[in-house]
């Protein structure tokens, strides 16, 4: 992936972003402190040098934890960002505010010990055929 342009946002578009080049590295992290945040049972995370990274419009931000710094969309709430002040010079996006997610894999998980225990059966569960009004909202 390197050398091309990932372009992403949250879900109301008043904050966008830009990434050139490819990530540090992918994850997906089972932390409490993720779940609690992203209220799912994991993230996707992919992380990149901040300088690789452009916002068009400026996320809000908070402190999460003694190390970590959140960023949102002041609109609608959207989580797109972590930086850690024991990785400087690095920002973790949510894969999944990405227009693309599928342009990035995760390789690895971060605290996988603590992953809520049915997460793998969630994953083997019967599907259901999708809701014409889902189709409706995603165009």
């Amino acid at each position: 992936m390197t050398g091309k342009t990932l372009e992403g946002g949250c879900l109301c578009g008043a904050v966008r972003y830009r990434i050139t080049g490819a990530p540090v590295m992918a994850s997906v992290c089972h932390c409490a402190l993720c779940r609690r945040a992203s209220a799912a049972s994991s993230i996707a995370w992919a992380m990149f040098r901040k300088e690789q990274v452009v916002f068009d419009n400026p996320p809000a931000s908070y402190v999460s934890s003694t190390v970590g710094r959140r960023s949102y969309c002041p609109a609608c709430g959207t989580q797109l960002s972590l930086s850690a002040s024991d990785l400087p010079g690095l920002i973790d996006i949510t894969i999944g505010s990405l227009d693309n997610p599928e342009a990035i894999r995760p390789t690895q998980h971060y605290w996988g010990t603590r992953r809520v225990p049915w997460v793998r059966y969630a994953y083997s569960a019967p599907g259901t055929a999708e809701s014409a009004r889902v189709a409706e909202v995603e165009g």
